[in-house]
């Protein structure tokens, strides 16, 4: 799961005449994302230069015993083109989804990072382009958002698959049946999934209606067939 926020620069030219109005000996000339773009590779570089000093992790500092902290296994800060932008990018990697949350909550600890910790020392790094320095800005003072994306890995493309199973064959036990599909879907790393299965099952109140739940999760006999997708020229 990626963080996208946007990124803000002081730009101190080598060259300071004809600069006009935008340009402060003191603050340099305010660069966007868009401006930034031509200096990617350079940021790119100091910020995986920078981070390399505490191995890149932001989590390393998350002191909170929550299911953020269970969940969330490396928060790493970087920068990415993104909207004819760059933009500061945090990548996390994750025992579990998140929800709501939990996604606030981690925003929330972040922005902390981005402005009073790791990003507070970066931006005070020089970063030398060819025609200047820059000062990068991961946190920004007004509206700062970091907006979530979900870029799933072939893994996670597997994770919400679901798995599948025959019932034709197996006894009437419906708890060995739960528990056959229970394990396929922690198999399939989806425990959250196996236990609110094993939930539904338990609270059922027949053989029929338990099956047909259990056809839910796992892909059975009696799991429906989904609809063919009709092309744009078919009749409604």
């Amino acid at each position: 799961m990626k963080f996208y926020s946007p990124l803000t620069a002081d730009f101190f030219p080598n060259d300071t005449e004809d600069l006009g109005d935008d340009y402060s000996e003191y603050e340099g000339c305010p660069l966007d994302g868009h401006d930034l773009l031509q200096y990617a590779d350079a940021v790119d570089e100091a910020v995986k230069k920078d981070i390399a000093d505490f191995n890149g992790d932001l989590m390393q500092y998350y002191h909170e015993d929550d299911s953020v902290r269970r969940k969330v296994v490396s928060a790493v800060p970087s920068v990415e083109i993104r909207g004819q932008k760059l933009c500061g990018c945090l990548t996390v990697e994750l025992r579990e989804p998140l929800n709501e949350g939990e996604q606030a909550a981690l925003c929330d600890y972040v922005s902390g990072q981005y402005s009073d910790g790791w990003g507070e020392g970066f931006e005070q790094r020089e970063i030398e382009v060819e025609d200047g320095k820059l000062y990068v800005h991961f946190w920004q003072e007004d509206g700062f958002k970091m907006t979530p994306s979900f870029e799933k890995t072939q893994e996670q493309v597997q994770m919400t698959q679901r798995p599948k199973m025959k019932l034709l064959g197996e006894d009437s036990n419906i708890f060995a049946i739960m528990g056959r599909a229970s394990l396929l879907l922690k198999n399939a790393g989806q425990s959250d999934k196996a236990k609110e299965m094993c939930d539904r099952v338990t609270a059922s109140q027949s053989y029929s209606e338990a099956l047909n739940i259990v056809s839910e999760y796992v892909e059975t006999e009696l799991s429906p067939t989904p609809a063919p997708k009709r092309d744009r020229g078919d009749a409604r």
